[in-house]
C-alpha cells in the first residue's frame, strides 16, 4: 500500500475579499439618469515580513491568493510551508505575508535594483531576475484538439459575471480539458493570472495537464506567469506580442490568439494542435 502524500503546511488566510462592483447613478446621452456599476479598484501594499515589495491595483475579491501568485510568480519565495499567514488589512492598504523563519525574502535588496515596469494594467513591477529563472523551466510537450479549445471558449463564455455587469476587468480561467477549474477577474490580467497561481500554490495543483485563458493580450509577462505555473497551453480572446511569442517559442509553448466561438489562431504549436472538429466545405459549425 502506497502511503498518502502529505500536504505541505498550510498558511493561514485573513480571508478579506472585497465587493466586486459598486452601484451609482450616471447622466446616458439623453440628459436623463441611469443605474450603472462599476468594478472597484484599490491599492494593496505586499510586505514581507514587513518589508515592502509591491503595490498592485486590484479589484479586491482574492487579495490573499493574489499577494501569494505574485510573490511566487515572481520567484521571490519558493516554498508555501515558509509561509505562515497571510493578513490583509484594507484600512491600511496593505497585505502581511509573514513567513515561518522571520528572514523575509533572501537577497531582496539585489533583486530590488532590476526591475522591469510591466506592461500589464493593474501591475506593478517585474523583477528581470525572472528572467534568469524562466529556461530553468520544462514545459511538457503536449496535444491539444481542436473540439477541445471550442469547448474551452463555450465553457468561458459563460463567466467574467463582473465583466458583464460592470466591464472594465480582465479575467483569466484555469481549465483542464474542457472543464473549467477556477476562474478570476481583475482590473489586470496580470492580476487575475497570479490570484489562480497562488490558489493553486496553496492546493499543490500542477498545471502540466492544463490550459490558461485569459481575455487580454499574450504579452511577454504573461507567457512567463504560465510557465512558472507549468502551464503549456495559452488560449486568448486577444493576440500576442513579439516578445510574448518568442518566449513561447522558446519554452514549447501553444499560444492561441484571437479565439472567440469557433475561431482562432495558433501563433505557435500547431504541430501540436489536432485539428478534428474542422468543417467540410459547405458545413458550418
Amino acid at each position: 500500500m502506497t502511503a498518502a502524500k502529505k500536504r505541505p503546511l498550510q498558511p493561514r488566510l485573513s480571508r478579506a475579499g472585497l465587493q466586486p462592483v459598486h452601484h451609482l447613478e450616471v447622466v446616458d446621452h439623453l440628459g436623463k439618469p441611469r443605474p450603472v456599476a462599476i468594478p472597484g479598484e484599490s491599492p494593496l501594499t505586499i510586505k514581507v515580513d514587513g518589508r515592502e515589495i509591491v503595490t498592485l491595483m486590484t479589484l479586491g475579491t482574492n487579495p490573499e491568493e493574489l499577494a501569494l501568485g505574485y510573490l511566487h510568480n515572481q520567484r521571490l519565495l519558493e516554498r508555501i510551508e515558509d509561509i505562515e499567514s497571510v493578513c490583509v488589512d484594507w484600512a491600511r492598504e496593505t497585505v502581511d505575508v509573514s513567513t515561518r523563519h522571520g528572514q523575509g525574502i533572501p537577497n531582496l535588496d539585489a533583486m530590488l535594483s532590476r526591475v522591469t515596469v510591466a506592461s500589464g494594467c493593474g501591475q506593478g513591477t517585474l523583477f528581470s531576475c525572472t528572467v534568469d529563472k524562466l529556461y530553468e523551466q520544462k514545459l511538457p510537450r503536449v496535444r491539444v484538439r481542436q473540439s477541445t479549445i471550442y469547448q474551452v471558449l463555450k465553457a468561458v463564455a459563460t463567466l467574467n459575471p463582473i465583466y458583464r455587469l460592470a466591464g472594465s476587468v480582465h479575467g483569466c480561467c484555469l481549465c483542464q480539458g474542457e472543464r473549467v477549474l477556477m476562474s478570476v477577474e481583475d482590473v489586470g490580467r496580470h492580476n487575475a493570472a497570479d490570484a489562480i497561481a497562488g490558489r493553486m500554490w496553496l492546493d499543490g495543483m500542477t498545471g502540466e495537464d492544463k490550459i490558461l485563458f485569459t481575455t487580454g493580450r499574450l504579452t511577454s509577462e504573461i507567457l512567463m506567469k504560465a510557465a512558472f505555473m507549468g502551464i503549456p497551453v495559452l488560449v486568448s480572446r486577444s493576440g500576442v506580442t513579439q516578445m510574448g511569442l518568442e518566449l513561447a517559442r522558446d519554452m514549447g509553448m501553444v499560444v492561441i490568439g484571437r479565439a472567440k466561438v469557433t475561431r482562432f489562431l495558433v501563433f505557435n504549436g500547431a504541430d501540436q494542435v489536432v485539428f478534428d472538429a474542422t468543417p467540410k466545405p459547405g458545413q458550418t459549425i
